[in-house]
């Protein structure tokens, strides 16, 4: 017999937790065991329930499945029904199992101890909750994943004996985000982006590939603090731009995120460096109180040891299999929602999905992919795609101002940043990842192909310095293509009707009708 819950399955009903169905349904799954228990966890972003209708409907966050489908108004019953159809969601599943303690789980394992998802349950409440039920190791039932390949993102992983079961979940009990498989993810998976990209720069001549690849480096280095709202100067643009080039030749550990940290920094007289001993949040203050105005609460301090242990052991162990983009999703956007430092988490997230792809050999050797510079690009989305879970954290941390306007949670969240459904993150990921392959690259190794043969024509035509070239053709650029009366009449006043218009005609037969976005697109370097 399992222990019965506080609160009776529920009927019918027309809302969940202020979300409304698109019908009258039952839930079932985690959605009926989140309100039968009274779990305070974020609500995983698909619910399900049972229609009194033989239909099926996926509208507003909810999965309306047919009375068949209808599980046993029982623990065991939501549990299996919720391994089966709506996959792992470990939140709310360590929540449960600290609710209902390990008697109803024994229950369940000696009742089938045979049974395919008695013995998952059986694996998810000792993995989840650290502690071994008073049950005899499993010697029959065939080797079955504790998570469910073909529903979400798993590893190879290890047998596990007492079970008779493989556990590939894609971490540890310290931080384990998972993504579900999705059809977009398959077709950005299918499309080879790798290969794409070493194609691309297959036939670029050694010189041409330098330079490009030091520009984008630049480039990422830029949008990187331009998303924080900052236009460092220079000298700390490219020192964070060496960084970058040299992500994925250390090991991850603290110790590098915190070198990492101290050179997003720079000037740290006002700044305290280091792990957050404190609380933190992302948000504004009310103008006049001064009061916390929160979008996001980052991780409790005393939870920071545990969850950065975890994220060092995923990169070395798990994010080494995963597919590359997916990994580098799970540990960037992981890393910023903990937000373990006071400032510099941004850019150190961003820095983590470089390590990750150039760690694992993705972009082609010397060429960073300037994903910031996509994140920009689409920074609503980016906003969005970070919103996606902080708007179901939130109302779940209980948090008080402190005398510094800061913020003290008051109740346990490290769960809430160790288990997440990380799907929009790699979705989004992988679009800025595309975006760059596509449009960056060819663009970049493209535009210096035809400066290089404008540079060359000019050369043939003027004695003209390199520097004083670099001038003409931002002169150009910015004009659509024609030298401007005030550049002919001071820097280039030496030149003669006839020559500038070969000049104008020779970058026109460069750059054509799009020559004047060119160094817009490129923000004015050359």
């Amino acid at each position: 017999m399992t222990a019965a819950p506080k609160n009776p399955f529920s009927g019918p009903v027309t809302a969940f937790q202020e979300r409304r169905l698109p019908e009258t349904a039952t839930p079932a799954g985690y959605s009926a065991l989140i309100g039968a228990y009274g779990l305070d966890v974020p609500l995983p972003r698909t619910l399900s329930a049972i229609s009194i209708h033989h239909h099926m409907l996926m509208r507003d966050g909810w999965r309306i499945m047919t009375p068949r489908h209808a599980p046993a108004a029982s623990l065991e019953g939501h549990l299996t029904f919720a391994l089966k159809y709506e996959g792992l969601d470990l939140a709310v599943l360590k929540r449960l199992f600290l609710k209902t303690g390990p008697a109803p789980v024994e229950a369940i394992v000696r009742d089938k101890p045979t049974g395919t998802y008695a013995r998952r349950i059986w694996f998810l409440h000792e993995w989840l909750t650290g502690t071994r039920l008073d049950l005899p190791d499993a010697h029959t039932g065939r080797y079955v994943p504790v998570l469910d390949p073909a529903m979400q993102w798993d590893i190879d992983g290890r047998t596990a004996p007492r079970y008779r079961l493989r556990n590939n979940l894609p971490g540890t009990p310290d931080f384990c985000p998972l993504v579900f498989r999705t059809r977009r993810l398959d077709n950005f998976i299918a499309e080879g982006l790798p290969q794409r990209a070493k194609d691309i720069v297959a036939n670029v001549p050694r010189d041409v590939l330098a330079r490009t690849a030091a520009f984008l480096l630049r480039k990422d280095s830029k949008s990187s603090y331009a998303i924080e709202g900052e236009s460092p100067p220079q000298d700390r643009i490219q020192r964070w731009g060496r960084a970058i080039g040299e992500a994925g030749k250390r090991p991850l550990d603290q110790h590098e995120l915190l070198r990492l940290q101290q050179i997003v920094i720079g000037d740290a007289r006002f700044i305290r460096l280091g792990f957050r001993d404190e609380g933190g949040f992302v948000g504004e203050h009310d103008r006049e109180t001064r009061a916390p105005l929160p979008a996001h609460v980052s991780a409790r301090p005393e939870d920071l040891p545990a969850l950065i242990a975890g994220m060092i052991a995923f990169d070395h162990g798990p994010a080494q299999t995963l597919d590359t983009v997916i990994a580098a999703a799970v540990l960037a956007f992981g890393f910023v929602y903990v937000h373990p430092f006071e400032d510099g988490n941004g850019r150190v997230h961003r820095y983590l999905i470089h390590h990750v792809l150039a760690e694992r050999g993705y972009n082609p050797s010397g060429v960073v992919f300037p994903v910031s510079a996509a994140i920009l690009d689409q920074i609503d989305r980016y906003r969005e795609t970070l919103e996606s879970y902080s708007e179901r954290l939130l109302p779940h941390v209980s948090w008080e101002a402190t005398k510094k306007f800061s913020v003290k949670v008051l109740n346990d969240t490290g769960d809430f940043y160790r288990f997440f459904d990380a799907t929009p993150h790699a979705e989004f990921l992988y679009d800025c990842v595309k975006r760059t392959i596509e449009h960056d690259l060819p663009y970049e190794t493209n535009f210096l192909r035809r400066y290089d043969d404008f540079r060359r024509r000019i050369e043939g035509m003027i004695d003209m310095p390199e520097r004083t070239i670099d001038l003409l053709f931002r002169f150009l650029s910015q004009n659509d293509g024609k030298l401007s009366n005030r550049a002919r009449e001071k820097e280039f006043a030496a030149l003669t009707d006839e020559e500038v218009s070969a000049i104008e005609a020779i970058y026109t037969g460069a750059f054509g009708e799009a020559s004047s976005t060119a160094m817009n697109r490129r923000g004015g370097d050359v």
